[in-house]
């Protein structure tokens, strides 16, 4: 089959197009683990791996300029011609991948989400934000002061490790329920992630939002906290409550207060219509919590917590340039969200003037996916009954760690980059072959590059790997055959109880450094608010 052309885009049209706020996207398209090796800072994974169901959401308008790399591993050309083939019409490659950014002047950042992290830093480099040492909180705890710990990560961070007494209160709901949870001026209040962003973050929000209290970030989060010797726990549950009305209303002033210091603009439901008709990308995205969204939301906004979409802003809003636009019902929330990602460099609005029949939508957020050509379906009995009679390869597609935990008997555990690069090398010999994923939704999209290099049958099993275990059908844990290596994820230095000492202080090294970083790269817009004065005793 012939390849399509694309043309090449040079990094110093980049660099320069970054510079001047255009609309930019650079995509990754390798897997996670290597995209975490190093990227331009404003690059965005989206894995060739599991493109389809992620690219319409996180791109949305398909005249973007979108330019594609890998770091010679082949994927860059196979990834434009899916872009090309879902519409999308101003894609290029960059020119010699990695290697021309980095001729050109262009920096590489490590990890994920480097944007957000290395903002944070900057934050807390002009600001100065208030920290403890672990030592430090451990004896406040120890000694019964007046103090309370909020947790400002996910809820299911919180549950898998926490600082002992701490609450859970994800960092864009902290300023709106900071008061019910410290009312007395004299509490003080420690923030606290697994590292270091969201707690500057959720500890900075809280003095640019004028709280009574001395409020301190923990340092260096729970790394610090496990490095300094003092034990986690785990399985927690602690969660914010109810918010009372003064507590709302003092913080709704205080937020607009600092988004309106922030340069945040506020536009009403016939301006977002108007710019939604634009060639310019808009995202629209809802900052509340799951429950109140699923209750009813604005149709057509997606939801993600305001402290989710600031730690990790390149993956959501995946063209540098775009407009976001934010929504809540409390004049909290999407002001405080969009003060920081103002300050991150992002021309952003707030909707005003919403009425609650706005909120006529219910129900989860859904990304959106490209049609799938129609595979041919097998029940899980009908499979159970193939594997039984022999020469079926069952090939999963779903993670690795999801592989590991639970697999029909058998399976292959693969990715779609393997595929790609190995081709019919990979696939063990068989007679027919059944894709499998945890719903079979990606496994449809690789059917016809399998049927291709195969020349076999290939079927989709109906409902994936739930179906399966639904049927009560026998699974098994393990390696048994692992057909792609571990790339698929990056494990963060800050996540689990079981990560060595020197690979979570390397991490923070690594942040301390990314000021430095920034400064050398130049392209990141960013401008930090300067401090509010606060009180800071302990």
């Amino acid at each position: 089959m012939s390849k399509t052309v694309f043309p090449y885009r040079q990094a110093v049209e980049i660099l320069e197009a970054l510079r001047q706020q255009q609309e930019v996207a650079i995509v990754d398209v390798r897997d996670e683990a290597l995209f975490a090796t190093g990227h331009p800072l404003f690059a965005v994974n989206i894995p060739l791996s599991k493109l389809e169901l992620e690219l319409l959401d996180r791109i949305p308008q398909q005249s973007t300029a979108i330019t594609l790399y890998d770091n010679d591993e082949g994927l860059a050309q196979a990834a434009a011609e899916r872009f090309a083939a879902l519409g999308y019409r101003n894609v290029a490659l960059l020119k010699d991948d990695l290697a021309g950014w980095q001729a050109a002047g262009g920096e590489l950042f490590i990890d994920v989400n480097s944007p957000s992290k290395a903002f944070g830093e900057l934050v807390e480099h002009h600001n100065k934000t208030p920290s403890l040492s672990a030592d430090e909180v451990h004896s406040l705890i120890n000694s019964n002061a007046n103090v309370v710990v909020l947790d400002a990560r996910r809820f299911d961070e919180y549950q898998t490790m926490s600082i002992p007494s701490a609450i859970s209160v994800p960092g864009g709901e902290l300023v709106l329920r900071v008061r019910d949870l410290a009312p007395s001026p004299e509490t003080t209040v420690i923030v606290n992630c697994a590292g270091r962003t969201r707690s500057i973050i959720g500890t900075q929000s809280l003095v640019n939002a004028g709280i009574r209290n001395p409020v301190f970030a923990l340092r260096n989060g729970t790394i610090g906290w496990t490095l300094a010797g003092h034990s986690l726990d785990k399985g927690q549950s602690r969660r914010y409550g109810e918010t009372s009305e003064t507590a709302q209303r003092q913080a709704a002033n205080h937020a607009r207060n600092t988004a309106d210091r922030a340069g945040v603009e506020r536009i009403l439901l016939a301006t977002l219509k108007r710019w939604q008709q634009e060639s310019r990308t808009t995202y629209l995205f809802d900052v509340r919590d799951a429950e109140e969204y699923a209750a009813g939301h604005l149709p057509g906004s997606r939801h993600v917590p305001g402290g989710q979409l600031l730690q990790e802003t390149d993956h959501y809003a995946s063209v540098r340039g775009a407009r976001i636009v934010l929504v809540d019902d409390d004049g909290v929330r999407a002001n405080m969200t969009a003060s920081w990602l103002a300050q991150l460099g992002w021309q952003v609005s707030v909707l005003e003037e919403l009425q609650p029949d706005d909120f006529n939508a219910t129900g989860h957020w859904k990304p959106q996916v490209p049609p799938v050509a129609q595979p041919e379906f097998i029940s899980p009995q009908q499979l159970a009954d193939w594997l039984a009679e022999g020469q079926t390869k069952v090939l999963d597609f779903t993670t690795r760690a999801n592989h590991l935990n639970s697999h029909i008997p058998g399976a292959g555990w693969l990715l779609r980059s393997t595929l790609q690069q190995q081709g019919k090398a990979v696939l063990p010999d068989a007679r027919r072959y059944v894709l499998t994923c945890g719903s079979s939704l990606l496994a449809g999209y690789a059917v016809e590059q399998v049927a291709e290099l195969t020349g076999k049958p290939v079927f989709v099993l109906e409902g994936g790997n739930a179906a399966w275990r639904a049927a009560n059908l026998p699974t098994e844990q393990g390696e048994q055959q692992l057909l792609s290596p571990a790339i698929d994820r990056y494990r963060r230095p800050y996540e689990g109880t079981d990560i060595e000492p020197g690979v979570m202080q390397a991490y923070l090294d690594w942040e301390y450094g990314l000021v430095a970083q920034l400064d050398r790269d130049g392209t990141h817009g960013f401008r930090v608010l300067p401090a509010q004065v606060q009180a800071t005793t302990a």
